[in-house]
């Protein structure tokens, strides 16, 4: 007998900037939104949503007023949990109240759930590789705006080039595990990356704008982007 028991789950870590972008428009998010709901038949998915150029607004306006990095981030933090609830508002079948933890997010019953970041001190990345842990996901995906891992920026260089499969140990030379800052836009934080580590989570870095690469990320078919290997 099929029951919902059984269901795997995947974890989706949203970027703000994939979400809430320059060019953001309505059809996106009822693409995105459908294509939630298509997969959520077969998976139990979780989804923490960023918050993108926005909370980097907040974040350098309050440093310019010299708060301090606790305020910052619990600026950035509110700007993770406002996107998360338009997000769960496109998506029918999620839920409409944001868990404030990832021990609430894992009990929600709902077929899709969503939520922003909880507490200062790390990115919404942390939360999603907290919130795989907890619910003992197959996969952990983070839906950036760059397809996958490089050498360096793509945004800024025109030849950076993309790496297709890169180890968790590679990464953490690269970027240590330490939190840094608030607002920082790194491909996935130290703190993330410890989780990822300690738990061997399979991770898949994918630009979520393109969402026929975002789907076969979520069924583990290949796609066009970077594996995080143990």
């Amino acid at each position: 007998m099929h029951t919902m028991l059984f269901m795997e789950s995947i974890v989706i870590s949203l970027g703000g900037s994939v979400f809430l972008s320059e060019d953001a428009d309505i059809s996106f998010f009822q693409k995105l939104g459908n294509l939630l709901k298509k997969l959520s038949k077969k998976y139990k998915i979780y989804i923490v949503v960023g918050g993108g150029k926005a909370a980097r607004t907040y974040i350098k306006i309050g440093r310019e007023l010299k708060l301090d990095e606790t305020k910052l981030d619990e600026l950035g933090i509110a700007i993770t949990r406002t996107n998360a609830a338009l997000l769960s508002t496109i998506i029918e079948a999620s839920n409409k109240e944001i868990p404030h933890t990832t021990d609430e997010a894992k009990n929600r019953k709902e077929s899709i759930v969503v939520m922003g970041g909880t507490t200062p001190g790390h990115s919404t990345d942390l939360v999603g590789a907290e919130l795989a842990e907890k619910t003992k996901a197959t996969r952990f995906i983070i839906a950036t705006n760059v397809d996958g891992v490089y050498d360096k920026d793509p945004n800024k260089y025109s030849d950076a080039v993309q790496i297709k499969k890169i180890s968790v140990d590679g990464l953490i030379k690269k970027y240590g595990t330490d939190w840094n800052a608030a607002g920082s836009n790194v491909v996935i934080d130290g703190p993330a990356l410890k989780i990822i580590h300690k738990t061997k989570l399979p991770t898949f870095v994918v630009n979520g704008k393109r969402l026929d690469q975002l789907e076969k990320a979520i069924i583990n078919q290949s796609f066009d982007g970077t594996i995080i290997t143990k």
